[in-house]
């Protein structure tokens, strides 16, 4: 049995997905579903259950026995979301109790933690787990704020030689997009944003740059594919003598104008791009550059290529978004 928090999730439901696909035959979802079509992107999917956030620690308290791993994607990931009362309980203390479960009962732990971490970058991008490093980073909200405070705190319980899970590793997404993504509102991917003007061969906005050392349109970020992101958590968990704190990006620092010229190309359409005033509220919180550093999970056995942004790009909008079902 597999636990995947947040598996109704952008990411999660792609982990599930993958997880059937590999032949998995008992997977849980713990997420909440709401009033949307956000359970559409587990609808294909055969599952063991589907258990929401508040009966979780019940749910595994019964079922020690048959979990093998915890997959655990579930958080409050809006990088706009101010309640940090809620961000706290949902995106560390919830993480802090399955790590002490896995450790408890010897459970694989993959967790998600985010670029967000890395604040501006102007500490760079090194996924050096160490308590030192991990501590002097300063996120920019109070969602990097809180996938930090977890960091720090694992960083805090191997370096004292406490109780760990017999595997655990932390992902440091950089900017994932692709299908199943759709629930998450303003904090879609740009290329799902813009895809309907771009079907509609219109041009589409993007945000002005603010800053001298970058044109509009290229301010620049590492964009990843979420089969890649799929592909490491599948590679984790079958290399279980693997542990560690891990960027996961393609490994590529590309161009906003880049990814919606790469958009307009994937229907044959050529680049239609304006620029347009960032709102005030994120002009002093905005990350001009980000770049994954994968040298640690290469240096680890990861060798997998990372898809170029063209590719990526080209899947989601022919096979996802250009189709009538757009889910995976």
């Amino acid at each position: 049995m597999i636990i995947v928090t947040g598996g109704a999730g952008f990411i999660g439901s792609n982990i599930v997905a993958a997880l059937e696909k590999a032949g998995k035959k008992d997977i849980v979802v713990c997420d909440t579903l709401g009033t949307d079509d956000k359970w559409r992107n587990i609808a294909k999917r055969e599952l063991c259950a589907v258990v929401p956030p508040d009966d979780l620690f019940d749910y595994m308290e019964g079922h020690e026995e048959e979990i093998e791993a915890v997959v655990h994607m579930g958080a409050i990931s809006a990088t706009t979301e101010t309640d940090a009362d809620l961000i706290i309980q949902t995106n560390f203390s919830l993480s802090l109790w399955l790590w002490n479960f896995c450790a408890a009962y010897d459970k694989q732990f993959i967790y998600a933690s985010s670029a967000a971490t890395y604040g501006d970058g102007a500490l760079g991008f090194d996924d050096n787990p160490e308590l030192e490093h991990v501590n002097a980073l300063r996120p920019l909200n109070a969602y990097g704020w809180s996938k930090a405070l977890f960091d720090r705190k694992v960083a805090r319980e191997v370096k004292e030689g406490r109780p760990t899970p017999p595997q655990f590793a932390g992902l440091k997404f950089f900017n994932v997009y692709g299908p199943n993504e759709y629930h998450k509102g303003g904090q879609k991917s740009v290329v799902a944003h813009i895809f309907p003007k771009v079907k509609a061969n219109e041009p589409v906005e993007l945000f002005k740059s603010y800053h001298p050392d970058y044109a509009d349109g290229w301010q620049l970020r590492d964009f990843v594919w979420v089969g890649d992101c799929v592909n490491v958590v599948l590679w984790l968990l079958d290399n279980p003598q693997v542990s560690g704190l891990f960027n996961v990006g393609a490994g590529e620092a590309r161009s906003f104008y880049d990814l919606a010229k790469s958009t307009f190309a994937a229907l044959g359409f050529p680049e239609k791009i304006t620029y347009k005033e960032m709102p005030e509220q994120l002009r002093g919180k905005y990350q001009y550059y980000t770049k994954a550093d994968l040298t640690r999970l290469r240096a680890a056995g990861y060798t997998a290529p990372m898809t170029t942004l063209e590719e990526g790009v080209r899947q989601y909008v022919q096979d996802f978004l250009n189709k009538e079902d757009s889910y995976l």
